[in-house]
């Protein structure tokens, strides 16, 4: 999910989850709205000599083309000139090869805009592209994409029978997400399958948890984490007040399958368990302007408390950056297996008519690892099989109680 990063003035009423249903919030990412109006005109060329390489463009190229198009064309009826302006702004994005990087014409710009605000259905699960391929991030807990079996590292081939091969996640977004009561048909292929799978799930309207907790035997407070939203940031305060009240002096921090949410959320989680002003990431715009920086603001009330965190393929945006702040200042043991690697930033900038979705910067740790493309490798692999699913087995967190259990 891409991590949403919001403006002060436009947090109010943007509640998360680009959850593909799907719920696409959280995944995730961060919008600015620009406010910027530039003049369109129709240059003869076109010298790029802000980003350092002089480059001159006959531009009349595209107008020669259009012209042509418009004279030639058999079927007239075809000629739709506003569809091939967002044909042509599409293409421009697309030459990018930045599946995040997208125009929304007017329409799809309104009910990306709802998406992140509220309530919608489909079936409850994010995905984004890995290696090239549309893939799930994680799917909800209670969600129809967990009730129907579908797991994070699944790779989308097909939706509603349509090869998903060269979609953007924005395109199988609205492919999958739909009316409640409806169904949707997910053609998917598992890491040691043999052959894809169908998987026919009935949309539903999507409820996101955000967190759970349980004071287990022997001190240890396991915390898990859904999503990074805004009702996380009040429930993790109410949560940490509760394991405050408790006789818990250990912590197990489960962000699996969590695919992030807002940085803001995230900053101030970590907070709890780091020391105040501790380097929470790093904000790198490739040179385009100053890296920024994002520290720990307190209240740091577990910051002395043993703790481990527990990652999966499902954890993405967010989730990665609060568990390698975690491990780059306190050394914490990421116990799991490798995350998904989701840290880039993304900006929604208003046009005229649509908007433009763009990738502004990317996530390094405090220790400068870059995450984006990348993951991180967690200190102990432990995989979970469909077996250990099927079972309710859990080895990973059954591992991190055993080494918390051993700690003093």
């Amino acid at each position: 999910m891409d991590l949403l990063k919001l403006d002060n003035k436009m947090k109010k009423g943007f509640l998360l989850v680009f959850y593909i249903a799907i719920v696409f919030a959280a995944f995730g990412a961060g919008f600015y709205f620009g406010q910027n109006r530039i003049p369109i005109t129709a240059p003869q060329g076109i010298i790029n000599e802000e980003l350092g390489k002089p480059e001159n463009l006959d531009f009349s190229l595209f107008w020669e083309a259009w012209r042509k198009l418009e004279e030639k064309y058999v079927d007239n009826s075809k000629i739709d000139y506003k569809k091939m302006l967002y044909g042509a702004i599409t293409g421009m994005t697309d030459s990018l090869k930045d599946d995040y990087t997208v125009f929304f014409p007017p329409e799809e710009t309104k009910i990306f805009k709802e998406d992140v605000n509220g309530e919608f259905s489909g079936v409850g699960m994010e995905i984004g592209v890995r290696n090239s391929i549309l893939t799930v991030i994680a799917p909800m807990e209670g969600t129809p994409a967990e009730k129907a079996g579908l797991m994070a590292g699944d790779k989308i081939v097909k939706i509603n029978g349509q090869d998903s091969g060269d979609m953007a996640v924005d395109e199988a977004v609205k492919l999958i997400r739909g009316q409640r009561g409806t169904e949707v048909s997910l053609t998917v292929f598992r890491d040691g399958w043999d052959d894809v799978k169908d998987f026919k799930i009935i949309r539903d309207v999507i409820e996101v948890p955000s967190i759970k907790l349980e004071i287990k035997d022997g001190g240890i407070a396991h915390i898990r984490l859904y999503q990074f939203s805004e009702v996380a940031r009040s429930s993790f305060n109410k949560a940490g007040l509760e394991i405050l009240e408790s006789p818990a002096k250990k912590i197990i921090l489960d962000l699996r399958n969590n695919p992030g949410g807002y940085l803001e959320v995230a900053q101030d989680i970590a907070g709890w368990f780091l020391e105040k002003d501790d380097l929470v990431a790093i904000e790198d715009f490739g040179g385009k302007e100053e890296n920024q920086e994002y520290r720990a603001k307190g209240p740091s009330n577990f910051s002395s408390y043993k703790m481990i965190v527990l990652i999966n393929k499902g954890s993405a945006s967010a989730s990665e950056i609060l568990a390698g702040a975690l491990r780059d200042n306190r050394n914490i043991l990421l116990i799991g297996e490798k995350s998904f690697g989701k840290g880039s930033v993304q900006q929604l900038e208003e046009l005229r008519n649509g908007s433009l979705k763009i990738t502004v910067a990317r996530w390094l740790t405090p220790k400068g690892t870059m995450i984006n493309g990348q993951g991180l490798t967690p200190d102990i692999e432990i995989k979970m099989t469909e077996e250990d699913y099927k079972n309710k087995k859990d080895p990973q967190l059954d591992k991190a109680i055993e080494i918390l259990r051993e700690m003093e």
